[in-house]
């Protein structure tokens, strides 16, 4: 498995330029059963990187445009009348993929953002009282753009937190840009090739559950989550829900490079995407505390 995960690395590398932390993350991510939020401009790649990953992992996909009259029927379905039999059938909405794509999701209202709650809690909606299980696995990819541009509505807090990870793409460098331009054909995402299947991606994750965390890596991650508990700096604190998606991607971190325990390198490289959402840090200037954090908490040897 391990030679198929470095292939789907160098495959979504061929078109997101010079982003492999990034494709790395997204991928842990995804291997942790948790949902992703990538905040950034327009135009950046966050679509490429979403529809990528879905076409090397061979999984169903959607993309869901989310607009200011988005409705949340138009997200989880609606029961049709059906004249003939007087009866009410129930007609699936985008969201029975596997991957979804919630494209600019702080640009709908809270009502509508609201709908992917139970989803990406539960993996199942409930229309008109009735429950209906989402495909398995189910990987919502979100992206929103900066607060600061115009007809966005922030994400309230307790949404945030159903997101395992956000990243941020960034600007590429000049190299990988100039690739990008001189490439610039249409992406036919139908020929990245289909690296691994349902059942291997569900191998994958059973191996990563046996990932060794030991009690000294165990108590790094209680040491920084307490940390910014006991500290003022910060709007929101870090919950036991945080700590738990610090051990799940630590362990998808350290499985991607090969090792069947958890260092706490891990814990540091997933650090900033698992907890800076959580403690209400924007990407544009919390980068420099989080680092605070992990520079005031002694690393254990």
């Amino acid at each position: 498995m391990q030679s198929s995960v470095k292939a789907i690395i160098e495959d979504l590398s061929d078109v997101i330029f010079g982003k492999q932390k990034q494709i790395k993350l997204a991928l842990t991510c995804l291997f942790s059963e948790g949902h992703l939020l990538i905040e950034d401009l327009p135009g950046m790649g966050k679509t490429t990187l979403s529809h990528g990953l879905a076409a090397v992992l061979g999984l169903s996909y959607q993309r869901i445009q989310f607009t200011s009259d988005l409705l949340p029927a138009d997200i989880l379905g609606t029961n049709v009348f059906n004249s003939n039999d007087h009866s009410f059938t129930f007609h699936k909405g985008p969201i029975f993929s596997q991957v979804v794509l919630a494209d600019e999701i702080n640009r709908t209202g809270p009502k509508t953002q609201s709908a992917l709650l139970e989803a990406m809690e539960e993996q199942q909606v409930t229309v008109d009282g009735k429950k209906y299980s989402l495909p398995d696995p189910f990987f919502v990819i979100a992206t929103q753009n900066p607060l600061y541009q115009s007809g966005t509505y922030p994400l309230p807090e307790s949404q945030l937190d159903r997101f395992l990870m956000r990243i941020s793409l960034g600007f590429p460098q000049k190299e990988a840009e100039k690739r990008l331009i001189l490439n610039m054909q249409k992406r036919d995402y139908s020929q990245l090739p289909k690296r691994i299947d349902k059942q291997q991606l569900k191998q994958i994750q059973a191996q990563i559950s046996e990932v060794t965390l030991s009690t000294p890596v165990v108590d790094y991650i209680i040491e920084l989550v307490n940390y910014t508990r006991s500290s003022n700096a910060f709007a929101s604190s870090l919950s036991p829900r945080a700590s738990i998606a610090l051990a799940k991607a630590a362990k998808s971190w350290a499985y991607i490079d090969g090792r069947d325990y958890v260092i706490p390198e891990d814990i540091q490289a997933v650090f900033t995407s698992v907890c800076q959402h959580r403690l209400g840090l924007h990407n544009e200037s919390g980068e420099a505390q989080v680092n605070d954090i992990l520079n005031a908490v002694p690393v254990p040897v």
